[in-house]
């Protein structure tokens, strides 16, 4: 039976966050509000976690994860990044955007695109996201809130926690986050290619 935590949305309680961050310790699978829609989140090592989000949401293994970090030095660690691209996600970051780069030795091979050793990366812009990180000191893998066969995020926490109860350890109720997923941009591509056109603006990659 999944726990069901109201963490306010501009001022997080502590208590609740480190509990949060022990149950992600633990191998759980959290849901969390971010700045553009809820999200599935797990530590980066634990493959049962990964695997459990995988069958809730029936994602082939060549779906794109994504690391969200706390900041740009933290996705310096996970992504290779010039100084063209570092210019870009500065300015853009924190915002509602998943960039695509090639991945450092540091992120485990299992969570790549079996063709091409890329990872998804992002810095949310949101104070609840913000809170966590700080705590768990490591960024959460994570992946949009859709359901199979829904086309639009859950944004109804006492839903998730109806729906999924059985499936997570953690809902995270911080309040209305948004219906729409991330702008994502792939960075492997010259110049920068737009994969998914989200809540982030993305005049800057529009031929």
């Amino acid at each position: 039976m999944a726990q069901f935590f109201q963490i306010h949305p501009e001022n997080p309680q502590a208590r609740l966050v480190r509990r949060a961050v022990e149950i992600l310790l633990e191998g759980g699978v959290v849901v969390y509000p971010t700045d553009s829609s809820y999200a599935l989140g797990c530590q980066i090592g634990e493959k049962s976690a990964m695997e459990r989000i995988r069958r809730l949401r029936r994602l082939d293994d060549k779906h794109n994860f994504t690391l969200v970090c706390r900041d740009l030095s933290e996705i310096t660690t996970y992504a290779r990044i010039d100084n063209q691209a570092f210019r870009l996600l500065k300015t853009l970051t924190p915002g509602p955007y998943t960039f695509i780069h090639e991945a450092t030795k540091q992120v485990p091979r299992r969570l790549l695109h079996p063709k091409r050793k890329a990872i998804g990366i992002r810095v949310p812009d949101h104070e609840i996201c913000r809170a966590l990180l700080t705590e768990l000191n490591q960024p959460i893998l994570s992946t949009t809130l859709i359901l199979p066969d829904d086309d639009q995020p859950l944004t109804d926490p006492y839903e998730m926690r109806e729906l999924l109860d059985k499936h997570v350890d953690l809902v995270i109720d911080g309040g209305f986050c948004g219906l729409e997923p991330t702008t994502v941009v792939d960075m492997t591509a010259d110049p920068p290619a737009l994969v998914r056109l989200g809540k982030g603006d993305a005049t800057l990659f529009e031929e």
